[in-house]
């Protein structure tokens, strides 16, 4: 139904907010979600399709995001690329730029999207409340015909149909509880305009998901300026850039072919700095060897001489071997290792000044931390090369320090490696499985295209050239390079964090099952912001701060990563909610409840696997999440009391489950 149609077909309708109580009601809306739907169009055209399955241009309640929401999808059919400048000039064309709010308010819906990938959700929100007020309409137009005398049968009965044909019990399928929602697909657009040409181009080419170049490009930035550059957000709060990232993909899926593109750069950089370096190591290695044989012959010669003589010879001795001690030959640069044991790791973390990357297209370094060798596990360098924090190695064999350990890890593995991993309740119990950003993309074998474009040349050199740069650029600073955030930025972030706060509680939070990695989500962002500020200004960093969109773009990778690290968990046996959501399930099949109170579903519950009412509440968003209930809170009869429990909506399916 058009709004025009709508309008004349409601027109007679007095609204509710217009009845005389003396307190103005306003029709349930959500200025926010609208915002962040239109402007989510505007920012990534390919959520355009998740938005027109869930919702109508209609169901806006501000005639402004009606409006806008139109005129996106129109320039979208023309393909036409969409953002505030283009747009405004569309609706200045259309004559509807003053009711779309103007040009200004254009950029601010932009500004106003916390994560495109959220695009649905937000669109969900909107369409709910869109039904809730046509309800309203519904009823309200039911109560007049029932209350004038003037109605006849013919306006009742067309009332009544009205109310059926308005608000129709529709449920889309519910997805199964064994399988997650579909995954968001990673934001290449999000990273610098020279990595996600590189990162487009190489999945192209080699049949891959994007993901898996894409999260790789994130840990090559991070070998690139771990260890030499940090981001300073306020206060105190310094937060390195190192990152530790791990992409899951079936077999037959290239991880080799794409790994081995994506760090070639590096490996460049590493035998650059081996050159330039080897002539100081000749150098120091003579030096060395020469201050060590004139301390031996001076020893001997101390040690045949007698009466004065001797005292001023061992004088001399002693002087020669200390200068010999002082003296150190530097080590061979070092950028990345492999499959390395823990030990080797903490040795290479103090020769490099701190600074290491762990790179591999397999998963043996999870064996290797977990104690192949050595039967023991030990993972204190990686738990504190990921943190920054001191480390002091003290063996009879060797004595390490490393004042600020900023190590890297990018892996590419199997994802029976992630359900094995996540058996060993060592690894999550000291927080290393809470340390890595993960990421679960969708395999395109049985999909691939036989004959695909290869990566430009012009593109693959940019990437070359600029990772190489940076990389060689960043390598002598000992004090690290400190990035400011620009104060949009810092609105933005803080934003961001006021967001997540909530869905980390233990009790019905989106996160509060994977707390431990979740509670690093926002340093998280802070570092992808530093690398995608690098690898934007690499001949100047420090001196430019960390922009808005700089950090609207990290908040959008961070926001992946999050989606992604919840089915990772699941698939590591971390959800205690999903096995409880399936015991419930259960029980609301037994009974073939049409809906059902709070209080009476927790009657039917065990006490063993919830113990109190609270622990329904995660439980219940689980079954929401998945469509097989919805939370209705009936409205309140009074002004005084507990406001009413919720009752649950169950799904026909459901209800019928066990008829």
């Amino acid at each position: 139904m058009t709004p025009d149609l709508a309008l004349e077909q409601y027109g007679t309708v007095v609204p509710l907010h217009s009845a005389p109580t003396g307190v103005e009601h306003v029709p349930p809306h959500d200025r926010e979600a609208e915002q962040a739907v239109v402007g989510a169009l505007m920012l990534a055209p390919g959520v355009t399709a998740e938005v027109n399955d869930v919702m109508d241009p209609a169901d806006h309640y501000l005639p402004a995001h009606e409006t806008i929401h139109r005129a996106v999808l129109a320039l979208h059919s023309q393909g036409m690329p969409v953002d505030p400048i283009t747009l405004g000039h569309y609706l200045e064309q259309t004559g509807d730029l003053s009711r779309a709010g103007g040009r200004p308010y254009l950029h601010a819906l932009v500004q106003a999207v916390p994560s495109t990938a959220n695009a649905a959700y937000y669109a969900e929100i909107v369409h709910g409340l869109a039904r809730r007020r046509q309800s309203i309409e519904v009823g309200t137009r039911i109560i007049q015909a029932g209350m004038s005398p003037e109605a006849t049968e013919e306006d009742l009965r067309e009332a009544l149909a009205l109310g059926t044909t308005a608000v129709p019990d529709a449920w889309p399928e519910p997805i199964p509880l064994d399988r997650q929602p579909k995954l968001p697909s990673f934001p290449v657009h999000a990273l610098p305009r020279w990595v996600a040409d590189f990162v487009a181009a190489l999945a192209e080419e080699t049949q891959t998901p994007p993901d898996l170049a894409g999260a790789l490009a994130l840990s090559v930035l991070a070998t690139a300026a771990g260890g030499r550059a940090v981001v300073h957000v306020r206060g105190r709060w310094r937060e390195p850039t190192n990152l530790f990232v791990v992409v899951a993909l079936g077999p037959a899926n290239r991880k080799s072919a794409v790994f081995a593109a994506m760090t070639a750069p590096l490996y460049e950089a590493e035998n650059a700095l081996v050159e330039g370096s080897s002539l100081a190591i000749v150098e120091a290695e003579v030096t060395a060897r020469m201050a060590r044989e004139a301390a031996d012959k001076a020893a001997a010669q101390a040690a045949k001489a007698d009466g004065p003589e001797r005292d001023n010879l061992v004088a001399d001795a002693i002087g020669l071997a200390q200068t010999a001690e002082s003296l150190s030959v530097p080590p061979r640069p070092r950028l990345l290792a492999d499959d390395a044991t823990p030990e080797t790791v903490t040795t290479l973390l103090s020769e490099q000044g701190g600074r290491l990357a762990v790179m591999s297209a397999e998963g043996g370094i999870f064996d290797i931390i977990a104690g192949r060798y050595s039967g023991v596990p030990n993972m204190e360098v990686f738990l504190k090369g990921h943190a920054g924090d001191r480390l002091r190695v003290d063996r009879r064999s060797r004595q390490e320090f490393i004042e600020a350990p900023a190590l890297t890890m990018g892996l590419a593995v199997q994802p029976s490696v992630l359900e094995d991993i996540g058996k060993n309740r060592g690894f999550d119990g000291r927080g290393l499985l809470a340390r890595f950003l993960y990421c679960l993309p969708e395999s395109l074998v049985g999909y691939r295209k036989i004959d695909p474009d290869p990566v430009p040349a012009t593109v693959a050199a940019a990437y070359e050239r600029n990772v190489y740069a940076l990389t060689l650029r960043l390598a002598d600073w000992t004090d690290p390079l400190v990035v400011q955030v620009g104060a949009e930025a810092h609105a933005m972030l803080k934003a961001y964090e006021q967001r997540v706060e909530p869905q980390l509680r233990a009790k019905g939070g989106r996160l509060g099952h994977i707390g431990k990695w979740a509670g690093k989500l926002i340093g998280s962002a802070v570092r992808i912001a530093g690398l995608i500020h690098l690898a934007e200004h690499i001949d100047g960093g420090n001196n430019t701060p960390i922009s808005e969109a700089t950090m609207r773009a990290a908040i959008e990778l961070a926001d992946y990563f999050a989606a992604h690290a919840l089915t990772v968990f699941d698939l590591m046996g971390a959800d205690a909610a999903l096995a409880r959501a399936r015991s419930l399930l259960s029980v609301l099949e037994d009974n073939g409840w049409q809906s059902v109170s709070r209080r009476d579903l927790f009657a039917k519950l065990s006490r063993s696997e919830f113990p109190t009412i609270a622990d329904l509440e995660p439980v219940v968003a689980v079954l929401e999440e998945h469509g097989y209930i919805r939370s209705e809170t009936p409205p309140r009869t009074g002004k005084r009391g507990r406001p009413p429990a919720p009752r649950y909506l169950v799904h026909p399916s459901v209800r019928g489950a066990k008829a």
